[in-house]
């Protein structure tokens, strides 16, 4: 049976990944890693710092040492420190958006990203202009970005996390679909759907894919 380690920034994306794997890839043993300060560093930062990246590193060795067969980060915007973990392992280390991004180009070739922490448009931008270089694909990107969901939604406040998300939406109804940038606003996924009438990609369920088929199981 796989044991997949979960390293998060943010309390709030524990429970959808743990739903999409609970739905899409019930049998696989998951462990929970969480650094709150993270998300907290990061946006007093600017910028990703050689520590930063440091940390990174440590947190994917220790979740390998306990046995992990791969690991998923659910925190998107960490691409590049992720990736140097990813390089110091060998085994499947998955960025948090790698999946959906890969899904979504099949989808169309305007694509939508809705974000609720800013913070994590410009790497996630970068990654999918890198990801559609290599592919050779010609699909761009619009970004938005609903920056008061996520404080509402470590308020407790998930309705108004959602009709915050969706509003935004609308500025991307024009898009053939939609991807929602973090792991936490992936509940918001049917209201998004309900404003704009376009197809909604989540991280989670993206990412619970692309590991189960890295794993072979």
């Amino acid at each position: 049976m796989s044991r997949i380690a979960l390293i998060h920034a943010v309390k709030v994306a524990i429970a959808p990944v743990e739903e999409a794997f609970a739905r899409l890839w019930p049998q696989a043993t998951r462990m929970n890693l969480l650094d709150d300060s993270l998300s907290v560093d990061r946006a007093r930062d600017g910028t990703l710092t050689a520590a930063m990246v440091a940390r990174f590193e440590t947190l994917a060795r220790y979740a390998a040492g306990t046995g992990a067969d791969g690991i998923l980060f659910t925190c998107s915007a960490f691409g590049p420190a992720i990736e140097a973990a990813r390089r110091a392992l060998s085994i499947p280390v998955l960025k948090p958006n790698e999946a959906m991004f890969a899904e979504a180009f099949a989808a169309g070739q305007r694509l939508g990203l809705l974000a609720s922490f800013d913070p994590s448009i410009a790497p996630m931008a970068e990654e999918f202009t890198a990801m559609a270089r290599a592919r050779q694909s010609r699909a761009q990107l619009v970004t938005a970005c609903a920056a008061e969901a996520m404080p509402a939604l470590n308020r407790g406040e998930a309705a108004v996390h959602d009709a915050l998300l969706a509003d935004k939406a609308r500025s991307l109804e024009d898009c053939d679909a939609i991807m929602l940038a973090q792991f936490s606003t992936a509940r918001a996924r049917a209201a998004v759907e309900a404003a704009t009438g376009r197809p909604v990609l989540t991280s989670p369920d993206s990412a619970v894919r692309a590991m189960r088929a890295a794993l072979g199981a």
